[in-house]
């Protein structure tokens, strides 16, 4: 094992410095679509990092300490698998919110797919747990907080990548469960358009993807997906249907998990309430109780500093005056 590491550690290397070895492909997303070296799917606590490593036709999926970079575990699999992107802007997922739980996809090369194939593992020794092929086109999209219901994207329309609906695998029961997730609000509206961020809420249950939309009289929209009640709702963000770059935009949800802004360039733009699903403009921060406000207090003394200053200023002059009028000098000072 310790030659392994070392040969793994050698390729890292290369990757960070940019040579001729690289990290596997990453995929999740409905076209081919090219991320750049996957850097991998990072712990909630921050402690780890999960990522994949080309290795001559096979795939070494490690585990590293976050902080000293060390490998810590590590496994081969045949093939080649990365970590699930779930969005244009490279979102890294496939780990669990309890950290148990590591899913990686075997890359697509077209559209469409006739299958899919995914590696799950567990993490604590990372252990190859099963195997997975799927028939039809699907992605990645989320994990339930255990770790034990795996949600996909499938893409129902061969030659439209737009068109997709999300489905759930349940590890427990080893099967894909028939129904897709649907906001019961909007059932009779078929969900297209393109994933352009992610965001997710601070105790990992809700996964907020917000999409650019197929059509350009639409809004852009927020799909907000329960992972742990496997119900989702979707956001039309109506305030920003003119915004014509998208892509541009970043999710940020709140400490409490209350709210969700919509970003651009560093500042929201919109805030979507997480219990009414209203989209409102962004609320302005309070100015805090201990805040001191205008110190009018030290601004009236220093203007009546400022006042005696000039008196006495004004009395030297009216001296000056009398003094060259009278012929007589001023003292030397």
């Amino acid at each position: 094992m310790s030659a392994i590491r070392m040969m793994l550690g050698c390729v890292l290397a290369l990757a960070a410095c940019g040579g001729a070895a690289s990290t596997a492909s990453g995929d999740g997303l409905p076209v081919p679509f090219d991320g750049g070296d996957n850097a991998g799917v990072a712990s909630r606590d921050g402690d780890f990092r999960y990522a994949t490593v080309a290795a001559g036709g096979d795939t070494a999926v490690v585990k590293i300490a976050a902080g000293s970079g060390e490998i810590l575990r590590s496994t081969v699999l045949p093939g080649d698998y990365g970590v699930p992107l779930v969005a244009y802007d490279a979102t890294p997922s496939g780990l669990s919110a309890d950290g148990r739980t590591l899913v990686v996809i075997e890359p697509r090369r077209s559209f469409p797919r006739a299958t899919t194939t995914f590696a799950v593992f567990d993490t604590a020794q990372l252990e190859l747990r099963e195997r997975l092929t799927l028939r039809d086109d699907f992605s990645f999209d989320a994990l339930s907080p255990d770790g034990r219901s795996m949600y996909l994207i499938r893409y129902p329309a061969p030659r439209d990548p737009t068109a997709y609906e999300v489905r759930v695998y349940d590890f427990e029961r080893g099967k894909l469960l028939p129904d897709p997730i649907v906001d019961p609000n909007e059932s009779g509206e078929e969900m297209a358009g393109f994933p352009q961020t992610r965001g997710t809420s601070p105790d990992g249950r809700w996964a907020y993807t917000l999409y650019e939309p197929a059509e350009r009289d639409h809004p852009p929209f927020i799909h907000a997906l329960d992972t742990q009640r496997g119900t989702a709702v979707c956001i039309d963000l109506d305030p920003l249907a003119a915004h014509r770059q998208v892509w541009r935009l970043g999710l940020q949800p709140s400490a409490d998990g209350s709210s969700l802004a919509v970003i651009d360039g560093g500042e929201p733009i919109a805030s979507v309430d997480l219990k009414s699903y209203s989209v409102s403009e962004p609320v302005a921060e309070p100015v805090a109780s201990d805040d001191p406000g205008v110190p009018w207090a030290a601004i009236v003394a220093g203007l009546a500093l400022l006042a005696a200053v000039c008196a006495v200023l004004v009395r030297r002059l009216r001296a000056r005056a009398v003094g060259r009028e009278g012929g007589e000098c001023e003292p030397a000072r």
